[in-house]
């Protein structure tokens, strides 16, 4: 079914998907906003959605959205596309972490199974990409993901990065030349009660400050 889809509608389910995690409800205004779209837009196409066969959301206006079995599996379906090309940009044709999110939201659609399954097998069937983030396994089940915000870390406890969020390039070479990259390890020396920084070292490298613009986009694995 997933094939059948259109780009618009994937990039839906994608977003929702995206939106809930965590086991939130994705809200129209949600939606709009992540997609650059009206939200009475939004609302005719979720409504549209909700009506497909099979229904791919469960709706109620006001109460949000939420990805139906079969929703869920078309939504991860471009998620494992969207994320082995990442890792096929960055490992084998050069391109920097900050520059393949873009080009895989345009070949995420297109790619046939054979070529992910390809992909797939010559990159070593990964379970993370570039950013740390999780590739749904070949018959579309999301891993279990234990990270936590680097925000949420207090002094004295230490932790290993897992993943960046992707979105943003300019955040991207930010965080890399900070050396905030998926495998440093942190150690949290001070927590300012009054603006939320974090004093942290990076590698056991000089201690550097961080606030929350930056701590809320850093997921880690907290070490025993």
């Amino acid at each position: 079914m997933e094939n059948q889809l259109t780009e618009p509608t994937q990039d839906y389910l994608k977003a929702i998907y995206e939106l809930s995690r965590g086991h939130k409800i994705a809200s129209t205004t949600g939606l709009a906003e992540k997609l650059g779209i009206a939200p009475a837009s939004v609302t005719g196409m979720i409504q549209r959605l909700a009506s497909n066969n099979p229904p791919l959301v469960n709706y109620r206006k006001h109460q949000g959205v939420t990805l139906t079995k079969a929703g869920e599996r078309a939504a991860l379906e471009v998620i494992r596309h969207h994320r082995l090309l990442e890792t096929y940009l960055v490992n084998n044709l050069g391109y920097g972490w900050d520059e393949v999110h873009k080009e895989a939201e345009r070949l995420e659609h297109v790619i046939s199974e054979d070529f992910e399954s390809r992909i797939a097998n010559l990159l070593g069937h990964p379970n993370r990409d570039p950013h740390g983030e999780l590739i749904p396994t070949p018959d579309l089940r999301m891993p279990d993901d234990s990270s936590v915000m680097l925000n949420d870390l207090r002094p004295d406890q230490q932790a290993r990065v897992c993943r960046v969020e992707a979105e943003d390039p300019g955040f991207l070479r930010h965080a890399k030349a900070l050396g905030l990259t998926p495998g440093a390890e942190i150690k949290v020396i001070a927590y300012s009660e009054f603006d939320q920084n974090l004093s942290i070292e990076i590698n056991r490298r000089k201690a550097i400050v961080l606030g929350n613009p930056i701590t809320n986009r850093i997921f880690v694995e907290v070490l025993s």
